[in-house]
């Protein structure tokens, strides 16, 4: 499976972006798909998941509220609506995805990720 984001940018404290992670290669339905950031000097961080059918998610305490993660499978596409963003939440957001597991929150858990996009929240 290859991953591609798309949809980072430049906005400011309070605003949205759609982060979107376009599959190919094969059909992402048996996937688990999540996303992820990486701030500069820090680690990479779960940001949120979503199970094969969509049913399940989970989100980090940081971004539960605001960012909500869904999938269309048909349109073989993940998506990460992030409204009322704050300057802490810039990063280079990515998407992974892992086959056929429950939903996992750990980097080491997802076999394949996206390239990343840059989001950037000024004050």
């Amino acid at each position: 499976v290859q991953l591609q984001a798309s949809g980072g940018g430049l906005v400011q404290a309070g605003d949205s972006l759609r982060l979107s992670c376009a599959a190919s290669g094969r059909s992402i339905r048996q996937y688990v798909m999540g996303w992820f950031r990486q701030a500069p000097g820090k680690e990479r961080e779960f940001v949120a998941n979503i199970n094969r059918s969509g049913m399940v998610t989970n989100y980090a305490d940081s971004v539960k509220g605001r960012f909500t993660i869904s999938r269309d499978n048909a349109e073989n596409t993940g998506y990460l609506q992030m409204d009322s963003l704050k300057p802490e939440d810039t990063a280079v957001y990515y998407c992974a995805a892992v086959y056929g597991v429950p939903t996992v929150s750990a980097v080491s858990e997802y076999s394949y990720w996206g390239q990343g996009t840059q989001v950037t929240v000024s004050s």
